[in-house]
């Protein structure tokens, strides 16, 4: 641990102890040091074995202890040092339940695991100069060590009877693959792809290391496939209600009725569905919603090729950026950068969303994975980048590093809550519409659909995971129990989503449980923090001051969210 947070931690308050916890935190991790732009992070891994994972936790308990000293001195009373440490405290706890439960030692997933994060450092590693390139030579040859610790905590898993599902095992399997440049599609490997554009001084250098990186995917490939993936066949894909809660509680940030939010699910999808019903009788009359949207994808509007749809998507944020500028936000020079990129094949199918650097070096940018596409339909892109991009992600993302030294570097990074985020996010889409910027019955059917996506989420990955009954009034199986196979035929019938994102999607819910629920849940605790703050101001709610004041205040759980919107 670093020398600051011991030395006078006596007389620290909240922020203090949180930003301290960052920097010793960056310092066993140091793909967190990259996010945030610490350049001494760019040659070094995290250690993701049963150690490095107790480092961690050693951090969080000592790190508590710290906050209750903390917050029993004079001035820790104040709104910013409340508000900082109710999250760090919320925050810390919910990660050491998931840890305490050993959740480590499952971690496979399509999207969210350490080899994942080693993967994706590399897309954020500066590479602008040769030191920028000596340090990913380094970065690369710590690459073997981190997988062997990845297969030291799952090895250590089977030891225990913890096993992942055996439907992400064998997706995480077919991307290893993709990594190692072993598919069908004949794409190079992922690192041997990335050192491509080194210079040629540390060509070799950078080879070689390049050669090691994919000898480990390979590697840790071929164990998944030949030990892991056989260890776990024939176990169960959901996680049941007690593992559900732990982690809907990690991602959302309070303890969620999860009965009443599967009920909101259904409330949702009925009212989604009408409205849905009459945009598509404006496209193809006569059509239900998902047959006009199969019309779009014959003869809707396109954008014909990979660098265009990424130039395109670049307009669509800085258009929203120049409109809404002075009318609805009050955007910092800085913030106002957001770039569009074409993400690295073999990743899951969804687009995101990666955050500025903390001096703001490296922009906030958007990521779109082609799945192999040329041909790309508008109604499909328009909304989701206002959720990635502007005003989605990048305004709040931006927003708080831009004012990070107003809250603390806790609040504004490593302490982010994913339902706040996504239901910003989400949020972000509905305001779009409100504003009228979905200028046509194609854009807006596709919006809808995105909201009816959210809505789903919450239906099926509640639903399947826990095992619950189908409602009565659903016109999909009523009455029947969940399984993973009717939340896939669900999601299809009920999706203009492709069937490939279908499946992406649906093996994302079941290795991240509880996580898609936020979308929807977050998205209605902002609409409940804003109508109650307008309740209480009247005729004198000013959107652009309580929007500004959102996203200046930093990550919160969903309870805390919205009592704290509710006063702004």
């Amino acid at each position: 641990m670093s020398d600051s947070l011991h030395s006078d931690s006596a007389s620290r308050l909240p922020r203090q102890v949180a930003d301290a916890y960052v920097d010793d935190l960056i310092a066993i991790n140091p793909v967190i040091g990259t996010y945030l732009g610490v350049a001494a992070s760019s040659g070094s891994l995290p250690d993701y074995s049963p150690a490095g994972r107790a480092a961690v936790a050693d951090l969080a308990r000592a790190t508590l202890a710290r906050l209750d000293a903390a917050e029993r001195l004079p001035g820790a009373d104040c709104d910013a040092e409340r508000r900082c440490g109710r999250l760090l405290r919320e925050r810390l706890t919910a990660e050491l339940a998931v840890y305490e439960a050993d959740e480590d030692l499952r971690t496979v997933s399509n999207i969210h695991s350490p080899a994942h994060e080693v993967r994706e450092v590399f897309t954020l590693t500066p590479a602008e100069t040769e030191e920028d390139w000596a340090a990913i030579a380094q970065r690369l040859r710590a690459v073997p060590e981190a997988f062997a610790g990845y297969r030291e905590s799952l090895t250590l898993g089977l030891e225990r009877g913890l096993y992942a599902g055996p439907r992400a095992t064998a997706t995480f399997v077919g991307q290893l693959t993709t990594w190692a440049g072993q598919d069908t599609d004949g794409d190079r490997d992922f690192f041997g792809d990335f050192v491509a554009a080194a210079p040629e001084a540390r060509r070799s250098e950078l080879d070689k290391a390049a050669a090691g990186a994919t000898a480990a995917v390979v590697e840790l490939r071929d164990w998944m496939r030949d030990v892991y993936a056989p260890a776990v066949e024939g176990r169960p894909d959901t996680v049941g209600r007690e593992r559900y809660a732990r982690w809907s509680r990690y991602f959302n940030g309070t303890d969620l009725d999860l009965d009443e939010a599967y009920a909101y699910g259904w409330a949702e999808f009925h009212r989604l569905l009408a409205e849905m019903k009459a945009e598509a009788a404006k496209i193809l009359p006569g059509a239900g919603p998902w047959e006009a949207l199969k019309h779009l994808d014959e003869h809707g509007t396109h954008i014909e090729g990979v660098e265009e749809v990424q130039a395109w998507l670049q307009g669509i944020m800085d258009e929203a950026i120049e409109n809404l500028d002075g009318t609805h936000f009050e955007l910092a020079e800085r913030v106002k950068k957001v770039e569009s990129m074409i993400a690295p094949a073999g990743g899951a199918a969804a687009p995101y969303y990666t955050n500025p650097s903390e001096d703001f070096s490296r922009p906030g940018r958007t990521w779109l994975p082609t799945m192999g596409q040329t041909r790309f339909a508008v109604y499909d892109l328009v909304s989701t980048w206002y959720h990635e991009g502007v005003p989605g992600h990048h305004l709040q993302l931006a927003q708080w590093t831009h004012v990070a030294d107003r809250l603390s570097r806790y609040q504004a990074s490593v302490g982010m809550v994913s339902a706040n985020v996504e239901g910003w996010a989400l949020y972000a889409e509905r305001l779009m519409d409100e504003l009228g910027y979905l200028r046509d019955a194609e854009q807006r059917l596709g919006y809808l659909d995105c909201q009816m996506m959210r809505a789903a989420r919450v239906i099926v990955d509640i639903g399947m995971h826990l095992g619950l009954h189908i409602p009565a009034d659903s016109p999909f199986h009523p009455g029947e129990r969940w399984t993973v196979e009717l939340a896939q035929e669900f999601f299809g019938l009920h999706s203009g989503r492709p069937a490939d994102f279908i499946e992406s999607e649906l093996t994302r819910y079941l290795s991240m449980p509880g996580q898609a629920i936020g979308y929807k849940l977050g998205e209605r605790a902002w609409l409940l923090g804003r109508d109650n703050a307008r309740a209480a101001h009247g005729d004198s709610f000013d959107l652009k001051a309580w929007h500004m004041a959102a996203l200046s205040q930093g990550s919160l759980g969903l309870d805390d969210l919205v009592d704290e919107l509710s006063k702004l």
